[in-house]
Order: structure tokens, then sequence, then C-alpha cells
């Protein structure tokens, strides 16, 4: 039946409809038919035809995949089957009614024509973002993408001395001149030389006797073409950045050389070559610049986070060699491991160390000094790069995680007989642990014979199970998000503890359970899933949620980062767009379903 008027009422309610024009809405609801479903009724079956986009006005849907196992519980104003007809495949799920339930239906052949027609609609469809600037293309940058927010300034009556003091102790070319947050002008070393040194001015005299007023700028949306051309044409070295009035920010040829020279490769070499703690620190402190260039670039967070963890890879051995440099080589073979996000690749712009050291069984007490001095100069100088200092002293440093071999037999044989809370916190720790420098062949039977024994203690598996699900993503009533309560962050979500790590939970049991042996979160859901451990479209959405929330995750860093703040985990949801917030809504009902099923025992290995 086809009621156009309620129809487009409600159509005007839900995102992304609610932003069509009048004539358009009127035309989709003109389209559509609304059905009735009754409690138990088959909206489709596995492997049957979906005739269009479901949007459900009333009641409730429960979708399972090919197994059985329950995916999600949809409610009003969500959509459902647009997986199958923008794959152009038969239903890989079902749908089925738990209540009362009454459908719109957007026919296939309206629901493409809509996406073809509204790019916002297509967007909201697809998941995937869009693929950013090459980050070897500089040129078609937007240039606040690559400016130096917040650039040092001063006032109009400053001290020609008082300037030239600040830009050398600052080791910076310019300074913008500004009164009152209006911009004024800037002034340059090129100013100081031609126009106080050689014409002989007085360097008491105020900076705007030999400043550039109003010189040449760009808004915040232009292209850095814009800038190299500028710069190309008029042979200057600075282009302020202006908003309004405002100066927001500036750029130099300083910046778009380094920009241009900046990668992944160049920072690894720089820390390779370094030889002291503070010379790898100069070069781990543009981590934030080069994490916002990749994420730019449009490298999926996995990427960005494996290239960010090889700087880390790559300071830790440089800091072995250093170490053995000074205190001679080790008197029996041993191995660093590291856990936590570096064991895993994912690191991001906020890190914090996690190692351990495993040594010989040739090991004696009396050359435990050597250790113990070798894991001190290493996670000292870790922590002078910027991976802080563990709080949970989860570091070689600690005489407890640096041990013989049989040792750490030892303590993985005993979490696994004994599962008590400190037991299965450790165990999640050190299941990601990664060999970084020395021996890895003391890892190798390790890992192998722990995920052997894992797998056959059922109780183990129990409590590492129990011990996943204590983190919980921010899902709120009524179809909103859960946010911090109290404290510094109110009003925020951590996309780490609530958002990333639930995941990275999960893909631990999934590793335990199937005895995988990658550590890397996305590989051991593709490994699980290929493995039958979870169902293949289980295993798809949990895939999709996952790269949603760490990509976003990044992407907030990112922002933080160009703007010249230290990068953090959390985010006012209230800066994301309808779009964003309804897809990462989806992402965590995903997150809570996988985390339902692995705690009733399904969708999981036995």
């Amino acid at each position: 039946m086809s009621l156009p008027d309620p129809l487009r009422q409600f159509l005007a309610s839900v995102h992304p409809y609610d932003s069509l024009a009048e004539d358009d809405l009127t035309a989709l609801a003109a389209a559509c038919t609304a059905h009735v479903f009754a409690p138990g009724q088959e909206v489709f079956a596995l492997d049957g035809e979906v005739p269009g986009l479901y949007i459900i006005e009333r009641g409730e849907v429960e979708i399972t995949d090919e197994t059985g196992v329950q995916l999600s519980i949809l409610g009003p104003r969500n959509s459902f089957g647009e997986r199958a007809l923008l794959r152009e495949e038969a239903a890989s799920r079902t749908a089925t009614a738990l209540q009362e339930t009454r459908l719109i239906i957007v026919p296939a052949a309206t629901f493409f024509a809509l996406i073809d027609a509204q790019p916002h609609v297509a967007r909201f469809f697809d998941r995937r973002r869009p693929p950013r600037n090459d980050a070897k293309n500089l040129a078609t940058m937007p240039v606040a993408q690559l400016m130096t927010a917040n650039p040092a300034t001063c006032a109009p009556d400053t001290p020609i001395r008082d300037a030239a003091a600040r830009m050398h102790a600052g080791r910076i070319s310019s300074l913008c001149v500004t009164q009152a947050d209006r911009f004024e002008g800037i002034v340059t070393i090129r100013d100081m030389n031609g126009r106080v040194v050689a014409d002989g001015l007085d360097a008491s005299g105020p900076v705007s006797g030999i400043m550039t007023a109003a010189p040449l700028t760009l808004d915040p949306t232009a292209l850095v073409t814009d800038v190299l051309h500028l710069m190309v044409e008029r042979r200057i070295g600075h282009i302020p950045i202006v908003d309004a009035g405002k100066l927001v920010g500036i750029v130099t040829q300083t910046d778009l050389t380094r920009a241009q020279a900046m990668s992944s490769a160049d920072l690894v070499g720089r820390v390779a070559r370094a030889e002291s703690a503070a010379a790898m620190a100069r070069a781990t402190a543009e981590i934030p610049a080069l994490l916002a260039q990749l994420v730019e670039a449009g490298n999926r967070h996995d990427v960005v986070t494996r290239l960010i963890t090889d700087i880390a890879d790559t300071a830790t051995r440089r800091l072995l060699a250093l170490a053995e440099a000074e205190l001679g080589p080790p008197p029996v073979p041993y191995l660093w491991l590291a856990c936590g996000s570096q064991g895993r690749q994912e690191q991001t712009g906020v890190s914090d160390q996690d190692n351990c050291l495993v040594l010989a069984d040739t090991a004696t007490d009396a050359q435990m000094p050597y250790f113990s001095a070798l894991a001190k100069s290493v996670c000292d100088g870790l922590d002078t790069c910027g991976y802080f200092h563990c709080p949970g002293d989860m570091m070689a440093t600690n005489p407890r995680w640096c041990q013989p071999l049989k040792v750490w037999r030892g303590y993985f044989e005993g979490w696994i007989a004994k599962p008590n809370p400190e037991a299965q916190m450790l165990a999640s720790v050190m299941f990601d642990l990664r060999p970084i420098g020395g021996d890895s062949t003391l890892f190798e039977d390790l890992q192998r014979d722990t995920l052997a024994r894992a797998a056959r203690n059922s109780i183990f598996r129990a409590h590492m199970v129990s011990n996943a699900l204590k983190h919980h993503p921010p899902l709120g009533l009524l179809r909103g998000l859960a946010t911090i309560r109290s404290g510094e962050h109110r009003s925020r979500l951590d996309l780490k503890h609530n958002g990333v790590v639930p995941v990275v939970d999960l893909g631990r049991i999934y590793a335990l359970q199937g005895q995988l042996s990658p550590v890397n979160t996305r590989a051991r859901l593709e490994a699980a899933t290929a493995q039958g451990s979870i169902s293949r479209t289980g295993g798809a959405d949990l895939l999709d949620a996952y790269d949603l929330i760490a990509d976003l995750r990044l992407h907030h860093q990112a922002a933080q980062a160009r703007a010249g703040e230290t990068p953090t985990n959390y985010l006012d949801p209230a800066q994301l767009s309808d779009f964003e917030r309804s897809h990462l809504r989806d992402a965590f009902v995903v997150v809570k379903t996988m985390q339902a099923a692995v705690g009733s025992g399904k969708g999981a290995l036995g």
C-alpha cells in the first residue's frame, strides 16, 4: 500500500533523508511501500532476494548470520538490506521481526537512483572513507593540513632586540605581529639583517618599524600549490595564514621541505643512525606530524599504526645496540619483546612502553646485573623518546619481567592453571608479545606451547572471556552514545578503552581459542574468520566496525596534532556529523553483539 504523505513525514525525521529537498523527499515517499510483519515472521531469509532497503518505522528486527548467531537488534529509524543491495548478492543474513513491526521498503531501483543523485546519501551507505590526497602530492593538500598552527607572535611595540632574542631562543625565522587578535604584519631574519644590521637602525626601537605591514596572506582553505606559487613568484619564504583578520597559522619554506622529506622511512633512518637517546628523541618528536600526514593521505588505520610502530621498534633495537656498546657483549643470548600496542603493531600518537626480557636458561645470578643495566638503559632511552615508562611497571626493568626462558614457561603455565584476576590481567598483556631484538628462537616454542596449553584449558578460556568483556562499548539509551560522566574528560568518548580495546580483547580471545599466532588485532580477526572461529558475516561486520572506530580515533589524533595539541583518545561526540555518529553507534552495536556471542559460547570455537 502506498502512503506518500505519512511516509514523507516519517522520512523527514530519518537521517540521511532529513536533508533532502522538498521535491526529492516527496518523490521518495511516493515510491515507497509500507508492510507490517507479525512477531517471528521472516522479513527475508538467508540466500533470499532482497527487494529493496528496509527502514523500521516501529517495532524490532533481529539480524542473524548464516550460523544463527545474532548480529544485531534494530529498532525504529534503523535500516537494513543495503549490504546485499550494494554488493549485488543474495542475503548473507536473516532478518526476523521480534514483535509486530512496520517496515518501509525503498525499492532497489529507487535506492540506487537516490545514491546516484544524492552524494550525502551515498556517503551514508558507504562506510569506507573516501581516498585522501596522495601524501607525495603536497600541492593538492589544503594549506590548513600543512601550516604551523599558533605561530609565535609579538606586539607592534615590542623592542627589536627582544624580538630578535625570541627568534633566536625559539630557533624560528619569523615572528607574526598582532594587536588585539588582529594580524598586523610579519618580521623575519631577513628584516633583522637588512633593516637593523645593514642600515644601522636602533635595536631598541619597536618591531613595527622594520616589519612588513599587511603582507601577502592566504586563508586556511587555500591549497599548498597556492603557497608554492606565491613563494616562487614573490620570492618570499613565509606565508601567514589568516582567517577573517585573525592569524591562525603560518607556512614557511622549512615547512614545505620538511613535509616533502617526512616519511616513516626518513624517521626510521634517523633513529637507526642516532648516537644517543636525545638524538633519537628529536626524530620521534615528529611522530605526531607524521601521523597527521599519513592519515590525511588516506591510509587505513592498520597501515598507519604499523608504520608508527616500526619507528618504536627501530628505536628499541638502536638502544639495545648502544647499551651493548657500553656494557659489552651479553653473557648469554637474550630476546627483547614488546607487548601492549607496540607488540600488536598498533601504536598511535599516544603510547607508553610495555616490554620484557627472556634470557637463555644458562643465565646465572651473577649475570643478572648485566641485563638489569641493559633494561634500564633501553627503558630510560625509550622514555626520553616519548615512549613513557609503563604506569603498571610492565617493563624489563622490573626483575619479574627479566627472567630465563624456564621461568617464563612457569609464568604461563601458572596463569593458565590458576586463572585468578591477576593471572587474567597478566595473560592479557603477555599474550600480545612480539620479538623486537635478540635471539628470536627463545620465543618460538614458548608461543606455540602456550597457545596449545591455553586452547586445551576450557576454564582458563572462560576466565579470559570474562576478563575480555569488562570493557563495554559506550552505548546509551535511545540510540545515544554514553559519554564519560565526570572528571577531566566529562562528556567525551574514550575511543581507546571503550572503542578499540573491546575489539582488541575479542581478537585475543579468538587467537587463544584457535591457537592463532598473529598478534595484530586485525590480523587476528581475519585469521579467526578464515578459520571459522567467527562466521563469515560476523567477521566482516566486526572488521568493518573495528576499522571505523580505529580510523575515527586516528583522525581525531591527527586533527589534534595539526592544531599543535597533544594527541589523546578522548573525543567530544558533538564534533561528529550525524553520519559519523550514526555509523559509530552501529559499529559499537556490532562490537557489543560479538561480545555477547563470545560470552554465550556462540560464534567461537568451543
